[in-house]
């Protein structure tokens, strides 16, 4: 059995996840919205991939016995005044998830809770990978964003990315 605590951690973060998946539907949507489908490709994929994140958050739940709490998922408030500012919006949430998960990490590793750390190893390495990415897009943009052929040449590129669902192991 999971600590009282970590249910209500983990619970907390599979709304998080949630909301992390609908934020990006709705960053998707407003990089259509503006022509530059490949970069709505790229948040695409990311709402899927934080949807699955969801999941595995809600299966592991599940494996120990503890039933996945849903929560209503607020609507994303965030009006992007520039292509810069919705990547800057994204880095910036990477980096609030990344500190919840460590958060979780930290009440577990305090109450000994092996297993759920070991559950976490995955989403904090994922994390490192996810700031990295969206660190580098709003860098990338930086350079070569303000360009019409630099633009389209990085959504050209935003489009080649696909979806792989995570292969972590419960």
């Amino acid at each position: 059995m999971l600590h009282k605590k970590i249910v209500e951690l983990l619970n907390a973060q599979i709304n998080r996840e949630f909301y992390s998946s609908y934020l990006y539907l709705d960053t998707s949507n407003y990089f259509y919205d503006n022509s530059l489908n490949g970069y709505g490709n790229w948040f695409d994929i990311q709402t899927q991939e934080e949807h699955a994140h969801a999941m595995l958050f809600v299966k592991y739940m599940q494996n120990n016995g503890e039933r996945a709490v849903l929560e209503a998922i607020a609507k994303p408030d965030i009006t992007y005044t520039g292509f810069k500012h919705a990547l800057d919006e994204a880095y910036k949430h990477e980096l609030f998830i990344s500190q919840s998960i460590n958060d979780i990490y930290a009440v577990a590793y305090e109450l000994k809770d092996f297993k759920t750390m070991q559950f976490l190893d995955w989403f904090v390495k994922e994390q490192g990978e996810e700031e990295k990415n969206v660190d580098e897009m709003c860098k990338r943009f930086e350079l070569f964003g303000n360009d019409a052929r630099g633009l389209y040449m990085l959504d050209s590129e935003m489009a080649a990315r696909t979806f792989t669902p995570p292969s972590l192991v419960l």
